[in-house]
């Protein structure tokens, strides 16, 4: 038998519905979207409109303001990047963002950053987010943009995005969410018109790799002047060229359909888990890291001092698939740049450990992973 999967957060099972429709793509309506002098270009122009009108309508925006990409990376590389020469053209340099940001916005920020471009990194607080004061402080006149995460994909605490967007009401910066592990999930504050761009991935709402999302705000009927990172063709508005993945497309889009339809019954099922778990593994001195009222139902970090997370992690290795922090820097493990921002102490660091699941997630006997557990301590 396999372990049981609690590493939802790097990546989900797909939904059977979303499944089907791959294959039915992939087989049966495999034509490019693009052509234009046949049936089955057509049935695919048709069917990547009906994907990009349900992607629309959960975010509260236009049709033509949903870009497709292949994931949350390359969309947070095509807002930061993308915003470059117009920061330089209007001599607005500046960037903020927290510290706790995932690497796909570091570290396109961070070549801004070489560049010339001044940054400033916001640290959360021991709660995980980062205050609204200290948001409202770091703006300036000369901010071009401002990039804060959604939910973080380590401790899954939940930042006060809306609370952002008011206090950048008034001030003409563009504020970019990456939203990858919210989108489909917490639904009202994405629709939030003050937010100019969000990314999200497929894959962290049941759908495939390998497909993602940019959302593209018009304001005052412009849109934000964003640069393409790549050219070679003409597909969606210029900004992401290459032909379009049908079936990953029309995947997402029934990913976000269900999502739609089944939002509050997967919160109740990953809440159940999520407070068996936590009590758990709080008897066996388990410390959670993050503010716990105000996290995503799918989703633990949870310290356990005077322990290795490597070793907690073999230990379990033949019980559960769990990691200590993102998939994205995993091969070669380092103190977590979340953890470590939130100014926890290296020994908490150290013995933490990133549980997540979803509503497809099998029980889990506590018990057993209880046992392991204290074996590590004797």
């Amino acid at each position: 038998m396999r372990p049981i999967y609690l590493d939802c957060n790097a990546t989900t099972p797909i939904e059977p519905e979303v499944a089907e429709s791959i294959k039915f793509y992939l087989f049966e309506e495999f034509g490019n979207s693009g052509s234009r002098t046949h049936e089955y270009g057509s049935r695919a122009k048709s069917a990547v409109a009906k994907a990009r009108a349900v992607v629309a309508r959960l975010v509260s925006a236009d049709d033509d303001e949903v870009i497709f990409t292949s994931g949350a990376t390359e969309s947070n590389n095509i807002s930061i990047l993308g915003l470059a020469k117009y920061g330089r053209e209007k001599g607005k340099l500046h960037i903020v963002t927290g510290a706790h940001e995932h690497k796909a916005v570091l570290e396109p920020i961070e070549r801004l950053k070489a560049e010339g471009f001044e940054v400033t990194f916001l640290n959360p607080g021991e709660n995980g987010m980062v205050s609204v004061a200290d948001f409202k402080n770091a703006i300036r006149p000369d901010t071009l943009l401002v990039s804060m995460m959604h939910v973080n994909n380590e401790t899954g605490v939940i930042q006060p995005i809306s609370e952002y967007a008011q206090a950048l009401e008034g001030h003409d910066a563009y504020f970019h969410v990456d939203a990858s592990q919210s989108f489909g999930k917490i639904i009202p504050d994405l629709k939030n018109k003050r937010i100019d761009l969000i990314s999200a991935s497929g894959h962290k709402i049941y759908a495939p790799k390998g497909i993602g999302i940019l959302i593209v705000r018009c304001r005052n009927y412009n849109e934000p002047p964003i640069e393409p990172v790549m050219v070679g063709g003409g597909q969606e508005k210029g900004l992401r060229p290459g032909t379009l993945p049908v079936h990953l497309i029309v995947a997402l889009g029934e990913a976000i359909e269900v999502a739609i339809k089944r939002n509050e019954q997967r919160n109740e099922v990953c809440r159940a888990f999520k407070e068996k778990t936590l009590l758990e593994l709080q008897k066996i001195g388990g410390i959670p890291n993050g503010d716990q009222s105000s996290t995503l139902e799918n989703t633990l970090n949870i310290s356990f001092p005077g322990l290795d997370s490597e070793a907690v992690i073999l230990q379990l290795k033949d019980l559960v698939s769990i990691s200590n922090g993102s998939a994205c820097t995993s091969s070669s493990y380092n103190f977590s740049h979340v953890l470590t921002s939130m100014g926890l102490s290296r020994e908490r660091i150290k013995g933490s450990i990133r549980i997540s699941w979803c509503h497809l997630t099998e029980s889990v006997d506590w018990t057993a992973i209880a046992e392991r557990i204290k074996i590590l301590r004797r």
